[in-house]
This record gives C-alpha cells, structure tokens and sequence, in this order.
C-alpha cells in the first residue's frame, strides 16, 4: 500500500490529471478489498483538498470503499454529494443492503430506482437467491427486461445453490434456445448442477459444449470438471484434466490435494500441499483434519501452527480438528491457547467446537472448566451432552456423570453408553446391569457397541447368567453376525469358563479379526487349555492373514508356560523381532521368566531377566521370586527380593509374594519386616472381593464390607455358623 501512495505523489496532477485520478481511483479499490478505512479516510481529504473527490468516477470508489467498512454515515454524504439520482451510487446501496442481509431495504431502493440497469436487477437476482428466497428471486429473473448472459447466469447459479438443480438445466436449455451464449460462471454452474444431479453422461454432453465454445482453458471451468470427475471416481481423468490446465488457481490444487486425502493417501496429499504455490483456509483444514483423524496428532497441531503463523484463519472444521487431536495428546496448556483463539473469533458458543473443548478439558483432568465452557453454551445437542457425562466419567466423578446424565433432554444410545462405559472403567460392575435394564425399560434397542460393553462386564466377574441373558436378546436383535458382539460374546463365554460356548461362537464366526483369534487364544489358555491355544495360534497362522500381534503372542507365551513347553515358548519369542518385526513389551519378558521359573529353570530365569534391553516391571521379578518359593531356591529368592525392594514400584504385589516365601521357610522375622516396609511405603494388599448370582441379581462383597442392603442378616448367619463350628 505505501508503494501505491507513492506512485500516487510520483505524478504530476498538473500535466497529468487523468492518470492521477485513475491511480487514485485504483488505490480506494485496493482498500474497499482490505477494509483500511484510515488509509482511505486520509486520502479522502487529500483529495477533498485538492477539489477532486467529487469527481464521478473518485465518487464512486469512495462510496463503495465506505459501504464496505460499514460508514453509512460517510455513506450518506457520498450519496448528497451526487446532486440528484445516479444510477451507481444507487446499485452500489443496494449491493451493500444485501451483502448486509437488509433485502426488505434492498428491494426499497430498487423499487425507486427511475431506472434500472443490467447490474440492479442481476444484483437482485442473486441477492434473493443467497438467502434462499427463492420465489421472490425468480419473480425478479422474470421480470428482468434485459435477456444478456448475467441475467441467466445468476438464475442458474441461484438455483444450483439452493439445491434446485433440475431446474437449473432446465432453465440453462431454456438460455441455449433463447440464442443466449453461456460464459465461464454459466459453464462452472451447469456442472456443478450435472454432478448434484448424478448424471454423468449430461456432464460429458456439456464438457463437449465447453470444448466447442473455447472455454476448456478457463480456470475456473477446469476446475468445475475436476471436481465433477472426483465426485464419479474418475480420479484418473481428473489428474489429466488437472496435469493439462495451462493456469492452475489455489482451487485446482484443492480439488486434488481433497481427492488424495478422501482415499486415506496423507503421503502423497501432503506431497501435493507442499507443491502449492498458494493455499487458501480449505487446503490447511484439510490437511490437519485428516490428520488428526489418522491419529497423527503431533502433525495436525505443528501444521496448525503453520497455518496461524502464516496469517490464514481457522474455519470451525480446523479448530475442532486440532482440539481433537491436542485431547488426544493431553496437551492442556496449548488447549487452552486454542480456546482463547475461539473467543477472539466468536466462534465458541458452535456446539462443535464446544463439544471438543469440552472433550479436551476432560481429558487433561480438568472437569471445572470444561463444565464452564459446558454451561456457556445456550442450545446444548444431545452430542454435547454426552461429551460432558463421559468426561466425569473418565475421571471417575460417577455421582456427578450420574446427575447430569439424568437431566439430559432427549437421550440418545450414546447417552446410555456413556454411562456404561463410565461404570464399566471404573469397576462398578453391579451399576452397569442396571443401567443397562433401565436402558431397556425407556425402549432404547442396544447396539453393538453397547452389549460388547455389557458383555465385558459379566466377564470381569464372570457373569455367566447374566451373558446368557443378553445373548438370548443379542440373537433377537440380530446382533451376533456383528464381528464386534460375537467377538464380546466369546470372550465373555471364555473367562465366565464356559469354553465350549465360546468356541462354538468363534467357530461360527465368518469374519475373524485380530480381536477375535487374540480373545480365544487367550481364552483357551486361561482355562486350562494350552495346547489347544497354541494349535489354535498355528491354525491362524495358516489359514488367514491376519499378521500376530503384541497381544496374541502374549497370549501364546502364557499358554506355553502353563503346559510346560518352555524351549518352543522362547522360540516364539525370537520370532517376535526376528519374523514379526514386533518389539517385546515388558508383559512378554515377564511371561518368559514366568515360563521358566515354573520349570525350575531359575538361573537362566534371573539371567534373562538382568539381560533384557528394557527396565523390566515388578511382575517379572514376582514370578521368578514365586518359582523360588516353588522350588525352595532361597539365595536367588534373596536377589529377587533385594531387586524388589529396589525398584520400589507403589505395589503390593511383590511384597506379598515375598512375605508368602518367608513364610513358607518359616522366617517370620522376615516377614515381619517386609510387612513393616509395606506400611512405611503405604502399600497396602488390595481387599478380596468376592459375588454371586442369585435370581438375575449380581450381588458383590468385600472384606468387612457393610454396605449391602441385607449384611446384617448375612452377619448373622456367618455368626450363627461360626458358633455350630467351634460347637462341632
């Protein structure tokens, strides 16, 4: 702008007044563009100064420059100046009435307009049209005396707008009889309208048209006919279209960068954006959408940066994605930079964008705020609900899920799932049964997502009459074809010890996952079955393709441990780098040295153990430690206990074991003092807990447990036979 201004005072006014008044003229069109109402105010008096702001054509420009930034008083004063009706000035109100949504106003002014011209009544037309008065527009196209190409190019494009799109050809046939010759707005409308429409062959009939008129090098049309060829899946022919266009804008890298990023290809769509001369907000977005998305968080929230830093504005879309993707990374602080740039933007009370800050707060631990930004948002939907309820779930705030849940409005599935969820995470078995019959009294029909959750809960206190309950409903449902339920239902069937059961499920099951093989290898080896584990882990590897996991050669490792076969167990293990390319997890070193510890293989046990490349957890040092106790080996026992002792990890577990070895050996000094370090670490052993079914009714006790409705007869009885023993 400061190069303008001194190009400007360059000329000489005296010798050149014409091309003083067109710099001019041109620099007020520069700052209607930018909105720079204080550079054009100051150029305004300079030439109010020199007696040539009234001038018709810097007239003009001012008026337009000040019904941009909003001036209507400045505005006004234009419009006095003029002396009388001009033609213009008058299309140049009733242009900013509509861009400022005042149509009533709008169509005031041109009804006392003594005469109109071809820009009035298209500004009309297309007026009408953006917001959707459809019927007023074409009364106006009706009446429009003048038969020229604008008038026709902006029924079409209203009518594609607002989704009219039949008779947006009709009317373009209509144009082609009339003699009327389409231009380049015309062309990009009627192909638009071709793919809304789903009709390619038309869109090939009016490529031949485009081709035949000369307009196949307009970038614009070129780009109507890439996208039209995206929306037919003729990526192909939208590549060559694109390879061929002579002039490519920010919309033709856009259309393809948005192709590759639909098929999932972020390498070659990143490829693409980083060859753009020019982006615009659309491009940014989608990159960092799918990115976030894919679970490439770190990358959605750098380019995010980028985008920022390079002076674009996030759309909604944007904002919500990086949200998402700092939730993900638990990034509290940068979450709240992101917020505080919804606020500057106004953007804060869309649901969307409150749903993820809601999302974010939660899952950073801070329920507070994120029932604040709740709180602000007037007209809650049922999605935002739900986020709220999850998220004191998460946290384990149950009582305050509870009583938020209940004053949702209109509950939905995920209403009721998010209550489950939050019940099942946190152990309150007992509490999603009956969430789970109130679910089904308000006549909600459970999905797949919500009886796998159901289904997990009976297998963690081994259910049995409660799963088979749900399965009797999960077949009247016709559920179990889902690959997610029956993969629930087995598992459930396998740890409730019902193995035959959830065989006959796996059996049927015609799409196995990785789930699915990894729930019944792991179901067969805890119950017993090793060798029909790793028979099963040796059919898997035959007759699908499905790759092992970290997960299934956990499972199989385990099942060579509990029936003895230890040499081909360490054999799978070398194949876990060697074949699978899989890096070992604590949880696989640990079911080595659990492996051959129970084969009294304790040397080599210990010696695995101080090999192992990583920091091993307290588990693995507890099975060598309780093979030990096994075969009375009280020197490495030592060793064990020292190790323990050392990583002074914030669990029982390992104490108790050791407390249990002294014991055994009849060292209760001791066990008296790892029972001392226990309680000045604070480690205390977690209490038993113990259910059963009676009459559908699941019915959970812990030691010295009073809170059941009934503990005071079941008190009493345990007295009563306490007694009748002692008697006996």
């Amino acid at each position: 702008m400061n190069g303008a201004f001194k190009t400007l005072q360059a000329i000489n006014r005296t010798k050149n007044l014409k091309a003083y008044i067109q710099t001019s003229s041109s620099i007020f069109k520069d700052l209607s563009k930018q909105c720079s109402i204080t550079h054009g105010a100051v150029l305004h008096c300079h030439l109010l100064k020199m007696g040539l702001s009234s001038a018709n054509h810097i007239a003009v420009k001012l008026l337009i420059m000040y019904l941009k930034c909003r001036k209507t008083f400045e505005a006004d004063q234009i419009i006095r100046d003029f002396n009388g009706f001009n033609l213009v000035a008058h299309t140049c109100l009733i242009t900013a009435n509509i861009e400022w949504g005042n149509l009533d106003e709008a169509r005031k002014l041109f009804d006392e307009m003594p005469q109109r011209n071809e820009v009035s009544w298209t500004a009309m037309i297309s007026g009408f049209f953006k917001y959707g008065r459809v019927e007023e527009a074409l009364l106006f196209f009706d009446r429009n005396p003048f038969q020229d190409v604008y008038k026709w190019t902006a029924g079409i494009s209203g009518l594609v707008q607002n989704g009219l799109t039949v008779k947006a050809v009709k009317l373009f046939l209509e144009m082609l009889e009339a003699g009327v010759f389409p231009n380049d707005v015309t062309f990009t409308s009627v192909v638009r309208a071709c793919a809304d429409l789903g009709d390619f062959r038309l869109g090939t009939t009016v490529l031949g048209l485009v081709v035949k008129s000369g307009f196949e090098d307009t970038v614009s049309v070129s780009n109507s006919f890439v996208t039209f060829h995206l929306r037919f899946g003729e990526k192909a022919m939208a590549m060559r279209i694109f390879d061929q266009m002579g002039e490519k804008d920010v919309v033709s890298w856009t259309a393809i960068l948005d192709m590759y990023v639909e098929r999932g290809e972020l390498k070659e769509a990143r490829r693409i954006f980083d060859e753009m001369p020019e982006r615009n907000e659309v491009s940014w977005s989608a990159m960092i959408s799918r990115y976030s998305q894919c679970g490439y968080t770190e990358e959605s929230v750098n380019l995010f940066s980028q985008m920022v830093c390079s002076g674009f504005k996030p759309n909604i879309s944007c904002f919500s994605s990086v949200i998402n993707a700092l939730a993900t990374l638990e990034a509290l602080k940068a979450g709240m930079s992101v917020h505080a740039s919804t606020l500057k933007t106004g953007i804060t009370r869309n649901v969307f964008i409150c749903s993820s800050l809601v999302d974010l707060y939660c899952k950073c631990g801070n329920t507070v705020d994120a029932r604040i930004v709740f709180e602000t948002l007037e007209e809650k939907n049922v999605v935002c609900w739900n986020t709220m309820v999850s998220g004191y779930s998460l946290n384990g705030q149950l009582d305050e899920a509870s009583d938020l849940f209940d004053q949702i409005p209109n509950k939905n599935i995920a209403s009721w799932n998010s209550m489950i969820v939050g019940y099942m995470e946190n152990e309150h078995f007992d509490k999603v049964f009956e969430v789970f019959n109130l679910m089904l009294l308000s006549g909600e029909i459970p999905d797949p997502s919500n009886c796998a959750s159901v289904l997990c809960a009976c297998a963690s206190i081994a259910s049995l009459g409660t799963g088979k309950n749900l399965h009797g409903k999960i077949i009247k449902l016709g559920l179990q074809p889902n690959t997610f339920v029956a993969t629930a239902l087995s598992d459930m069937y396998a740890k409730c010890g019902d193995i035959e059961s959830s065989r006959y499920i796996f059996d049927k099951l015609p799409g196995k996952n990785d789930v699915s093989w990894t729930a019944m290898i792991q179901g067969l080896a805890e119950n017993g079955f090793a060798e029909e584990s790793i028979s099963l882990f040796e059919e898997m590897l035959r007759s699908s393709s499905i790759a092992p996991n970290e997960l299934i050669l956990a499972a199989v490792l385990f099942a060579c441990s509990h029936c003895g076969l230890v040499d081909k167990g360490i054999w799978y293990f070398s194949l876990m780098k060697d074949v699978y390319s899989l890096k070992p997890k604590e949880r696989h070193y640990t079911c080595v040295v659990d492996m051959l510890s129970r084969s009294g293989r304790l040397s080599e046990a210990e010696k695995f153990i101080t090999s192992t490349p990583c920091e091993t957890e307290i588990n693995a040092w507890a099975a060598l430690l309780s093979g030990c106790k096994l075969y009375s080996e009280d020197e490495i026992a030592e060793r064990a206990a020292k190790r323990i002792y050392e990583l002074g990890e914030k669990k029982s577990g390992g104490y108790v074991l050791l407390s249990n070895v002294y014991a055994s050996a009849g060292r209760w000094s001791d066990v008296m003092r790892t029972r001392q370090l226990m309680k000045e670490r604070g480690l205390k052993k977690n209490g038993g807990c113990s259910w059963l079914e009676l009459k559908n009714k699941t019915h959970i006790f812990y030691s010295q447990d009073g809170s059941h409705s009934q503990s005071a007869e079941i008190y009493g009885v345990l007295e009563s036979l306490q007694s009748d023993m002692l008697i006996l």
